[in-house]
């Protein structure tokens, strides 16, 4: 921070350790500074340097390094995700360890005048907002359940059970449905037993769980779509689901 110079402020993956928002230290250090800095121009080993417009490190006591704030560190790590998906996670994991609020996150897009994918941020911060924690569980609720035109479930409904609380990803009540996205990472071998307590309850309060992954909801969201119509039909839905597209599937399944 004294090699950059005045007005510099941790970023990126290393403001990002320091908020929590991730768990394991990073190899190279990210710091920002304003647009108008020069700092040296030699590299400096294992810094990775970036300049911005709208830098305002978040106030910190004299003893702590300046840092962006979570939100601008959420849109810094979005500016620079490789897909929208990797960049939704940041979204997901900020909101889900309660570092911040969609709200938060909004206030802090506006106040920048140019960034990646400004439209889809903005949906997904309502997502956000409704309880789609990951971005498994949108691709859930946009290619499965909108797409096809299936009912709306209710977002991360809590329900309690005889060993507890428990908070469910799609719960469609009136038709005794629920339907859990699993992720490698969310919900990681050793919860195996636990989401079979968890289904097993939900069964005996009269309630069906469905569970998909990552290629249920991406490219076989049509079977899924189909699969789910058929299950709520079951639970005494009238509806008809809607094709996705010319190569939708889910109407012939």
């Amino acid at each position: 921070m004294l090699r950059v110079g005045r007005g510099a402020a941790l970023s990126h993956e290393t403001a990002a350790e320091l908020h929590g928002l991730i768990d394991k230290p990073i190899g190279q250090i990210h710091v920002t500074v304003p647009a108008g800095r020069r700092p040296a121009r030699q590299k400096i080993r294992g810094v990775i340097v970036h300049r911005s417009r709208c830098l305002v490190p978040e106030w910190q006591p004299p003893w702590l390094l300046p840092r962006t704030t979570v939100e601008d560190t959420v849109l810094d790590l979005i500016a620079v995700a490789r897909t929208f998906d990797d960049a939704y996670g940041w979204i997901a994991r900020a909101v889900g360890r309660r570092l911040t609020s969609p709200q938060s996150l909004s206030k802090a897009l506006n106040a920048r005048p140019r960034i990646r994918w400004r439209a889809w941020i903005a949906g997904a911060l309502e997502d956000a907002a409704d309880g789609v924690h990951s971005p498994l569980e949108r691709n859930y609720v946009h290619g499965v359940e909108r797409a096809h035109g299936l009912p709306e479930a209710r977002r991360q409904a809590r329900r309690r059970h005889a060993d507890g609380t428990r908070y469910l990803d799609n719960l469609y009540r009136e038709y005794d449905l629920c339907v859990e996205v699993d992720g490698v990472t969310a919900h990681p071998a050793e919860g195996r037993w636990r989401d079979i307590h968890r289904d097993n309850a939900n069964l005996a309060q009269g309630t069906v769980t469905l569970r998909y992954g990552w290629p249920d909801v991406t490219e076989n969201r049509c079977r899924t779509a189909a699969e789910v119509a058929a299950v709520l039909r079951r639970g005494g839905w009238k509806g008809t689901q809607h094709s996705c597209g010319s190569t939708c599937r889910a109407a012939r399944e």
